[in-house]
């Protein structure tokens, strides 16, 4: 039983030691004299006047209540018990939905398939996800696939196909506004964890999910093929499942190539906090490699750089430091040290985050700015708003200086200096400053909808509840300004939290070109909280709020249909295209997808209206793929 497992059933464990009690002592009843009785007596208050007095008549009709709600808690937790040895047994599976998150305290609901079956372009990555359950212990539970192979020998090879088992870990099952909050409910468990383990020993009367992940080469012939999953398990056990893939004349190109622009921001600090080694030592880079090449699969295309310390004054569980060294000289000049923010760079280029170069922030929350004392050695602090006279004094220097040092490493045009939910006022304030110190340089703001920017920032990412006009959109995309939307700790849905459906996190892409925008942002790809690989929650925001793929590093869920949806976002941008230049033969398929595209919409309904707008246009997109790939 893993740490997340032990932390619930403790939970529950106290509930109902909380109830036994509770009904003993109402129950207990002695002879008491009047004057006694009376002392007994005992008064819940609510508000300043009056009450209820309660005797021990009373008490004793308490005490039943809480044996009946004991029994309840109890029967709860074992409802189901003959349902696991019905199913069958030994190690039991079938092929589950992408779109569900298994109770591992439940028999999946499913209809027992074995037989799983894709539709996929050239280079597209396809999930598949799988539900295994016993009734009794089961030891070297593992994984295998054949190669996929078509009718004339063709194969892909097995590497191609990823299997992995799904970790559980705890989450607050309510959703609450954002700011703190407190942690007074008992956690749920919830499957969110691609994991890394080769194989893993299953506890009797739990369920096992395994994620399936088929990346179909950019050169696979198109055609039919066919393979098996084997779950093989101690005592020589074994269940098969087979694996349809049909492969359309129709290609996908590379990450690297799509035009969806995606904003996931990084926390080194974070990185180095969780796996206790030094910060930007060789073994801190080594860690956050892998991690940064994750976030390039997915088409990643900004890297997080820092100017100042704590730009966000320490909202996430580790504070962002800063990349670039500020001195404060005697004479009151500065000197700017920008090794660690060359270095970080060329690193995120090296992984394949090249696009641009996200500079937080001139507009810290809090107004803080730090720096050292060249006499003394002391990191000191100065607190100015913008538009003052020692705000714009320091940030002159280090602004004259940065475009000098970003025009010399070649890296000027993709340089933007980006702000996050920053006053309107505050942001003039630095368009004005940057105009004059270093023309040129772009900005960047994440935050709402402010009509007197939107000629001056160049990357505007608006909060999604923000109706905006489709003729800004369209004209600011075609100027080549990113034009993207986000979602944070709002609004509850659509989003990416731990506990959020998982098509909510593929709808997002959707959501994108269905509203003409160039892309997405989401806050925090790796801002863990304490210990992420067993409790996700934090005190701050929604759990899961902070990170989206985990130490290891290890993907989750959520990142992968979140990389889905932005898959069908390019899809659906080259069969737009195609459509478009095929005239008149085409009008009806451009029909239907219009029609599924206006089912997108803020805000998006219920979760089954979500579930029902992505199936159905998922299910136009395939029809119009076939379409053309076959004519």
């Amino acid at each position: 039983m893993d740490k997340s497992n032990i932390i619930l059933e403790c939970h529950n464990l106290i509930q109902y030691l909380f109830f036994a009690i509770f009904a003993f002592f109402c129950l207990k009843r002695k002879k008491l004299n009047r004057r006694k009785r009376r002392k007994r007596r005992f008064i819940y208050y609510f508000g300043k006047k009056g009450g209820i007095t309660m005797n021990t008549k009373f008490n004793f009709r308490l005490g039943l209540v809480g044996l009946f709600v004991l029994a309840i808690y109890v029967s709860g937790s074992n409802a189901g018990s003959d349902e696991w040895s019905f199913r069958g047994e030994g190690v039991m599976g079938a092929v589950g939905s992408v779109d569900v998150r298994y109770s591992h305290f439940k028999v999946p609901q499913t209809e027992n398939a074995k037989k799983m079956s894709f539709t996929a372009w050239r280079g597209e990555r396809v999930h598949g996800h799988l539900a295994l359950w016993t009734a009794t212990d089961a030891k070297q539970v593992r994984l295998s696939v054949t190669p996929l192979k078509n009718k004339t020998g063709d194969e892909l090879p097995s590497s191609c196909i990823r299997l992995s088992f799904v970790k559980y870990v705890l989450a607050d099952e309510t959703l609450r506004t954002c700011g703190i909050r407190p942690h007074t409910e008992t956690p749920v468990l919830v499957e969110d964890v691609i994991d890394t383990a080769s194989q893993i020993d299953m506890e009797a009367k739990r369920t096992y999910p395994v994620w399936v992940s088929l990346d179909v080469p950019p050169d696979t012939k198109p055609g039919s093929y066919t393979g098996q999953i084997i779950v093989k398990y101690e005592g020589g056990g074994s269940i098969p499942f087979d694996i349809s893939l049909k492969v359309l004349d129709l290609t996908l190109p590379a990450p690297s190539e799509w035009p969806f622009h995606l904003d996931l921001w990084q926390n080194p600090w974070s990185v180095a906090r969780y796996h206790r080694v030094e910060p930007w030592s060789e073994e801190h880079w080594l860690l956050l490699e892998p991690l940064l090449k994750m976030l390039d699969s997915a088409g990643q295309k900004c890297l997080t750089t820092t100017l100042i310390h704590r730009p966000w004054n320490g909202q996430t569980y580790d504070s962002f430091g800063s990349m670039i060294k500020w001195t404060r000289l005697g004479d009151g000049s500065w000197e700017f040290d920008y090794t660690l923010f060359d270095r970080w760079v060329r690193f995120g280029e090296k992984c394949g985050i090249t696009e641009a170069i996200n500079c937080y922030s001139m507009i810290p929350w809090g107004y803080i700015f730090y720096y050292y004392d060249a006499e003394t050695g002391d990191l000191e602090s100065v607190t100015a708003e913008a538009g003052t006279e020692i705000y714009n004094g320091m940030w002159t220097a280090f602004l004259t200086d940065f475009a000098s040092h970003l025009k010399k490493q070649g890296w000027f045009e993709k340089t933007v200096i980006a702000m996050d939910e920053r006053p309107v006022k505050d942001m003039l304030e630095v368009v004005s400053l940057v105009r004059k110190t270093a023309p040129g340089l772009k900005l960047a703001l994440a935050g709402g909808d402010h009509p007197e920017l939107y000629d001056e920032v160049h990357d505007y990412c608006f909060l999604i509840n923000h109706k905006l006009d489709p003729a800004l959109i369209k004209r600011r995309t075609g100027q080549g300004r990113p034009t993207t939307y986000y979602v944070c700790c709002t609004p509850f849905r659509p989003n990416t939290f731990t506990i959020s459906p998982l098509y909510e996190s593929a709808y997002l892409g959707w959501y994108a070109f269905a509203k003409g925008y160039s892309g997405f942002l989401r806050w925090a790809a790796f801002s863990w909280v304490l210990d992420p690989l067993h409790d996700t929650s934090f005190d701050k925001w929604e759990s899961g709020d902070t990170f989206l793929v985990y130490p290891g590093p290890r993907s989750s869920l959520r990142f992968e249909r979140l990389h889905e949806g932005i898959q069908d976002y390019e899809k659906l941008r080259i069969i737009r295209t195609a459509l478009e230049k095929r005239g008149s033969e085409a009008k009806v398929y451009i029909r239907k997808l219009d029609e599924a595209l206006a089912r997108f919409d803020y805000p998006p309904g219920s979760d089954d209206d979500v579930l029902n707008s992505i199936r159905h246009a998922k299910d136009v997109l395939l029809e119009i793929s076939r379409y053309i790939a076959e004519n």
